[in-house]
């Protein structure tokens, strides 16, 4: 049987960095920082759909809780004249507060940093968005797959792209598996930046589960490497 890896798991350390960043003393506070991130993660990821969000990121230190999130739609999330982001902010503390109850103490601070994909098309969680929108609509699945990849396929930077989605497709009784594959998706090259999404869609009929995978070429590390001294004969040897 296969082992399949998650394709940023499978990177991490290489070319990836984990999504939240701390460090905990001892394990009560890393189980309450858990818990804090994934309730956080839970909340955000309910709140926002419909705003393209792609990632969110988790930073502490000794006085604040930093959370970056990245959007295609910046403007839906910070709202007329960041009205949006100042409530969304008040909540993100008082569910912080409420989660753990001295996660905030000692005057530790909520902060919010929101960050805009600028080219959505390579960004494989907003194209998940986009096909589980399209589906939504009642569009016809085959349709809706043929054009994203041929959108995602025309960037630049994109060398390769798959899309798989399964489910009851157009309100069949039994639920089937379709998948389409423009490019190449080298899952097991390390360097291969290969970003990997799933969503999914909610119909009358049931849930369709969609999973994107977008290369985006190989990362090669930009550190020189050390000069070598061309090797000597000992004096005595010759």
């Amino acid at each position: 049987m296969t082992h399949i890896v998650h394709p940023f798991a499978h990177r991490l350390g290489i070319i990836r960095d984990w999504k939240s960043r701390w460090f905990a003393a001892d394990k009560k506070t890393y189980r309450e920082n858990i818990k804090v991130d994934e309730t956080i993660r839970r909340f955000l990821t309910k709140k926002l759909r419909g705003t393209y969000t792609s990632g969110i990121e988790i930073e502490r230190s000794a006085n604040e809780l930093r959370i970056i999130l990245s959007t295609a739609r910046p403007g839906l999330v910070i709202g007329r004249s960041g009205e949006n982001a100042v409530k969304l902010r008040k909540e993100l503390t008082d569910l912080v507060r409420k989660t753990s109850g001295h996660a905030l103490a000692a005057g530790k601070q909520v902060k919010f940093d929101i960050n805009e994909v600028r080219q959505p098309e390579t960004d494989a969680a907003v194209v998940a968005y986009m096909i589980a929108e399209g589906l939504e609509k009642r569009m016809p699945f085959r349709r809706v797959l043929k054009q994203t990849v041929e959108k995602v396929i025309a960037v630049r930077e994109v060398e390769g792209v798959r899309i798989a989605i399964s489910g009851r497709l157009g309100g069949a009784e039994m639920s089937r598996k379709e998948e389409l594959k423009k490019g190449r998706i080298p899952l097991q090259t390390f360097r291969a930046d290969i970003d990997f999404a799933h969503e999914q869609a909610y119909l009358p009929y049931g849930v369709i589960g969609i999973k994107v995978w977008i290369y985006r070429g190989n990362v090669y590390q930009d550190k020189k490497a050390p000069v070598r001294m061309p090797d000597t004969v000992p004096a005595h040897a010759a």
